[in-house]
C-alpha cells in the first residue's frame, strides 16, 4: 500500500534556497532515485528516463533542470507497509522491538570502569587507525561494477608478506600499483591517532553530553557541530544536514522552531540511510555503559536530525551493542541486545540476522564475505546495513578478540576504518585496557590529535576518565 503526501515531502522545494553540499545536484538526484527506490516508491518508467538523458558533464549543476525533477522524484507515495515497519519516532521504534535486557548488572569499581572505558577509547582508535589507509580502496569496484576492494586489500597484504592482518598496514613499493593513503596510520610512521572523522564524532558526542548532560536535545548536537568541526570534514548526510539546519539557525535569535528534523535530515539528502550516523554512537555510548536502551536513547537524540530509518538503527543498535559490551563479552548476545533496540522487522534487524546465520554456515569469513557481496552486490559501500554485517561477522568470526576483530573488519572491505573503529570499540569495551592487544595499542601512545575547534592533543586516559565522570551521573 502506498500513499503520498508525508509531511516530510510537503513544500520541499519552497522551504530552502537550493543547496549542493557534498557533491553535485546531478549526482545528489542520482542518489536519490536509489534511495527513494530503497524505500519502496514505484518510479515511473519516464521519471528514471528523464534522469538517465540529463548530461552529467554539461548540466551537472543546472538546477533549472534538476531542481523540478528532484522534487517530483521527492512527491512520490512512498510504500506505506515498509514505512509502518520502519518508523523514525522513538516511541514507534520502541513499540517495534523484540524484548531484551533493556539494562544489565554492571557494578566496577571506579579502577575497573576506568580501565574499561580506557580500552574502549583504545579500540576505538585502534581500529579506525588500522582501517584508515585503505578507506578508499576498501570502496573499490571492479569493471563490471561489483565490489573488489576486499580483493584489493587482501593482494595489497599478499603481496607484502603481511596477509593475513595482524599490524598495522605496511606502506612499502611492491610495484603492484597498489596505494595506501594516509602515511601517518601506517606501520612505519603510526605515533598517535591521527585527525578522522570517526573519532570527531567519538568527542562530540563526549562533549555534548558534559556541556549539556543526559537532556541533550539534537539541537544541543547540531551547534556543537557549529563550533567545533570545520565544514571539509564533514561528509554526505552530515554536510547535507548541517547545510539544511544553518540555513534556518541565526547567531542573534537561535533555532527557528517551524523547522524540523524531519525536514532537515530528508531535503536534498539521500544519504539518509549511509553509515554517518552509526559512526557516532561511541561518545554517547561510552557514558551509558551497562544501559543499552539509554544508549540506543541517546543515539536516536544524535542520530534522527541527519538520518532516517536503517541510517538511525544503526547507530541505536551499535549505541546498545557498545553500552552492552562492558558487561557482556559473547558476541552473539551482544548482537540478539543490538537488535533488541530496533524495529524487529527492519531491513537492517533482517540483515543483520541473515549475517549471523551465514557465521554458522560458513567456516571463516571470507566465504561469508563472498555471499555477503553476493547477495548486496548493488548497495553503496557506505550504507548502514552492509557495514553493519560487516561488523557483525568481524565480531564473530574474532571471537572478541582486539587484535583478530578490528582486522578482520578492516580486511571485509567497505568502510574499512569505520567498522575498524566501531568493532575495536566493543571488543576494548569488553576487554579493557590492560587486556588490550599492546602490539596494535602501543604505536598509538594513547594519544588522540584531532582537527577540531576548542580540542586539542588529549590522552585516551584522559577521554576514559571523563566518560567515567559522566556516567556515575546516571548510572543505570
Amino acid at each position: 500500500m502506498v500513499r503520498a503526501g508525508s509531511d516530510t515531502q510537503v513544500g520541499e522545494s519552497k522551504r530552502s534556497a537550493r543547496l549542493a553540499g557534498w557533491t553535485t545536484p546531478y549526482q545528489l538526484l542520482n542518489d536519490e532515485l536509489v534511495q527513494r527506490t530503497d524505500e519502496g516508491c514505484d518510479v515511473p518508467a519516464s521519471l528514471r528516463d528523464r534522469i538517465a538523458h540529463i548530461d552529467h558533464n554539461i548540466d551537472a549543476w543546472n538546477l533549472a533542470l534538476i531542481d523540478p525533477i528532484y522534487d517530483e522524484l521527492m512527491s512520490l507515495p512512498q510504500d506505506e507497509d515498509l514505512a509502518s515497519r520502519e518508523p523514525n519516532d522513538l516511541q514507534a521504534i520502541r513499540k517495534l522491538r523484540p524484548d531484551g535486557p533493556r539494562t544489565l548488572s554492571f557494578n566496577p569499581t571506579e579502577d575497573e570502569l576506568i580501565d574499561k572505558l580506557h580500552g574502549a577509547w583504545t579500540g576505538r582508535c585502534v581500529g579506525c587507525a588500522l582501517g584508515k589507509p585503505v578507506e578508499i580502496m576498501g570502496f573499490h569496484r571492479n569493471s563490471d561494477g561489483k565490489p573488489d576492494g576486499r580483493a584489493q586489500i587482501k593482494q595489497y597484504l599478499t603481496n607484502r608478506n603481511a596477509w593475513p592482518l595482524t599490524d598495522y598496514f605496511p606502506g612499502d613499493d611492491a610495484g603492484d600499483g597498489l596505494i595506501l593513503e594516509y602515511p601517518k596510520s601506517q606501520r612505519e610512521h603510526i605515533r598517535y591517532m591521527e585527525p578522522d572523522d570517526d573519532i570527531n564524532y567519538s568527542l562530540i558526542g563526549l562533549k555534548v553530553l558534559e556541556d549539556f548532560g543526559p537532556d541533550f536535545t539534537w539541537i544541543d548536537v547540531a551547534k556543537t557541530w557549529l563550533n567545533c568541526l570545520p565544514i571539509r570534514t564533514i561528509c554526505t548526510a552530515e554536510l547535507q544536514a548541517i547545510l539544511n539546519f544553518q540555513q534556518h539557525d541565526t547567531h542573534l535569535s537561535g533555532h527557528n522552531p517551524a523547522v524540523d528534523p524531519a525536514w532537515i535530515r530528508r531535503y536534498r539528502n539521500p544519504y539518509r540511510e549511509w553509515i554517518g550516523a552509526q559512526i557516532r554512537s561511541d561518545g554517547f555510548a561510552f557514558c551509558c555503559a551497562g544501559n543499552p536502551q539509554l544508549a540506543a536513547e541517546f543515539a536516536w537524540r544524535d542520530a534522527h536530525w541527519t538520518h532516517e530509518r536503517n541510517g538511525i538503527y544503526g547507530e541505536m543498535m551499535f549505541a546498545a551493542i557498545q553500552a552492552a559490551a562492558f558487561a557482556e563479552p559473547d558476541p552473539h548476545r551482544l548482537i540478539e541486545i543490538g537488535l533488541s533496540e530496533i524495529p524487529a522487522e527492519c531491513r537492517l534487524a533482517q540483515w543483520v540476522r541473515r549475517a549471523v546465520l551465514w557465521c554458522g554456515e560458513y567456516p571463516e569469513f571470507e566465504s561469508c564475505m563472498d555471499r555477503l557481496e553476493k547477495e548486496l552486490a548493488d548497495m553503496n559501500p557506505v550504507h548502514t546495513i552492509n557495514n553493519a554485517m560487516i561488523c557483525v561477522v568481524a565480531m564473530i568470526y574474532g571471537e572478541m578478540d582486539t587484535a583478530k576483530t578490528p582486522a578482520i573488519a578492516v580486511m571485509c572491505g567497505l568502510d574499512t576504518d569505520c567498522n575498524g573503529a566501531t568493532t575495536g570499540s566493543i571488543v576494548g569495551a569488553a576487554s579493557g585496557r590492560k587486556a588490550f592487544n599492546d602490539k596494535l595499542a602501543a604505536p598509538l601512545n594513547d594519544e588522540v590529535r584531532p582537527n577540531m575547534l576548542g580540542f586539542k592533543q588529549v590522552k585516551m586516559r584522559e577521554l576514559a576518565e571523563r566518560s567515567a565522570a559522566l556516567a556515575y551521573r546516571w548510572k543505570a
